[in-house]
């Protein structure tokens, strides 16, 4: 098999895969009609209804984040996401059948929001993480990317099926059919053969909630990731917000904008699997995917018509899916398999969360100064993005990054050595090697043998 698809050969996480594309296509049918449901519908063309819609989806994350990364630490993550993707099944099709029957107003959708979000943020980390439990971590990264690539393989059909399913029969029975794409997820999880996961190594006492946000403030090199998604994040990366708004700016219909949907996910799809190719996700890619993106939005922010807008969201789609698939896999890959969950959900809280700073700012920015300009600010934010990425690169503190290999036998593989020189050594200031044992650290300077320092807490 091609080095590109080389975690498909395990069973299950082929299985996850498949069951992820059908759900990935659920999400952006639901997605891309309840922005143009709202935009259209619900309201006159408010833009800004649109963004604090999703601002009310992605908020929970931050609000919820000890909970959310404590939760797949904990639990078993497979039972985890059938509990949670059955609740949200409720919803949705809940949300569905109100539409159906013309009961849904403005603020009702905002009520469901919110707590779609409140669901998302738990789901969100524990199927991210659930990948670790399905490939080794030599393939890791390549799952990631592959997860990327099933995303967007729903991109590119979502959208259109959703442009369809608004024409034909209404918002209503899209968000049910988003509902039906939960319960292939949840029987793909069923098919899944529990004896075939990879070990998890399991922390001597239970995981403290708040242990990966103390993890995570002493990487400095997980903190600039964080820093710089949440700025593109916040006004570059949401596509669905701006394209909605555009498409509107440019006169198009629904049709117009499933169709503009699904080609940002062409892109897209080139992104994730060119990130698929590399061995081990390197920041240096994340920068020059953010140069990429950059460049993809001064072309959206000056394009006279929406034909020219469809190109230049053609590059925005591989260029964002290329920044976010290397960052999340190199927050995993480079992250200890004991504070996966609660670091990787600090790090979706940032992702998410900054669409609910954003998405409301850029619905403003629409409606006062036009759609344009929205996107025009994003070509700002990716900028500097991009210049801080570059003075990282160039004068930031060296990371020598610690094998994180998952436990293959009950025990954890931890890392050694850690960051010389960061907070994450205990012996701080850095004073020479170190090493690690069951999950502390040894300082053989200046403390008697045997005596160990803990390197993180769980």
């Amino acid at each position: 098999m091609s080095a590109m698809f080389r975690s498909l050969r395990a069973r299950n996480y082929r299985i996850w895969f498949l069951a992820g594309i059908v759900s990935n296509v659920g999400t952006w049918v639901q997605s891309t009609a309840m922005n143009w449901f709202i935009l259209t519908e619900l309201t006159d063309g408010d833009a800004t209804a649109v963004g604090i819609a999703l601002g009310l989806q992605f908020a929970p994350p931050l609000l919820l984040l000890p909970l959310t990364g404590w939760l797949p630490d904990r639990f078993d993550r497979r039972r985890l996401i059938i509990v949670i993707d059955s609740l949200l099944l409720l919803l949705v099709a809940g949300m569905g059948a109100i539409t159906v029957a013309g009961g849904m107003t403005l603020a009702l959708m905002y009520g469901l929001c919110l707590v779609f979000g409140i669901l998302n943020a738990c789901d969100i980390p524990a199927r991210q993480t659930f990948v670790t439990d399905l490939v080794r971590q030599d393939d890791l990264a390549n799952a990631i990317a592959l997860n990327s690539a099933s995303y967007n393989l729903g991109r590119l059909g979502g959208p259109a099926a959703a442009g369809a399913l608004l024409v034909l029969v209404g918002a209503g029975w899209a968000f049910v059919a988003n509902g039906v794409t939960y319960l292939a997820l949840i029987v793909g999880l069923l098919l899944i053969r529990p004896r075939e996961l990879v070990p998890r190594a399991r922390p001597p006492r239970p995981p403290s909630v708040w242990g990966g946000v103390r993890y995570l403030a002493k990487r400095p090199d997980l903190i600039f990731v964080c820093a710089t998604i949440f700025v593109v994040g916040a006004f570059t990366i949401n596509i669905p917000l701006t394209s909605s708004i555009m498409v509107a700016t440019f006169g198009g219909d629904a049709a117009d904008f499933g169709i503009v949907n699904s080609i940002v996910a062409i892109g897209s799809l080139a992104g994730a699997l060119y990130a698929a190719r590399a061995k081990r996700a390197r920041l240096g890619v994340m920068v020059a995917a953010f140069a990429l993106l950059m460049v993809a939005a001064i072309g959206g922010a000056l394009a006279p018509d929406i034909r020219w807008y469809t190109v230049a969201v053609v590059l925005t789609g591989f260029a964002v899916i290329l920044a976010l698939a290397t960052a999340n896999g190199y927050v995993q890959s480079t992250t200890h398999v004991l504070v996966r969950g609660r670091v990787l959900a600090a790090y979706m809280a940032v992702l998410m969360g900054s669409s609910t700073v954003g998405s409301p700012l850029l619905g403003v920015i629409a409606d006062t100064w036009g759609g344009h300009w929205s996107v025009a600010v994003g070509a700002v934010a990716a900028g500097a993005a991009t210049i801080a990425g570059v003075a990282w690169l160039r004068w930031g503190p060296r990371t020598e990054l610690p094998p994180v290999n998952s436990a293959t036998a009950g025990a954890p593989s931890l890392p050694e050595p850690l960051i010389p020189g960061s907070a994450l050594e205990a012996g701080s200031p850095f004073t020479g090697p170190s090493r690690v044992v069951d999950g502390e650290e040894d300082d053989d300077e200046g403390e008697p043998t045997g005596t160990r320092k803990p390197v993180f807490d769980t």
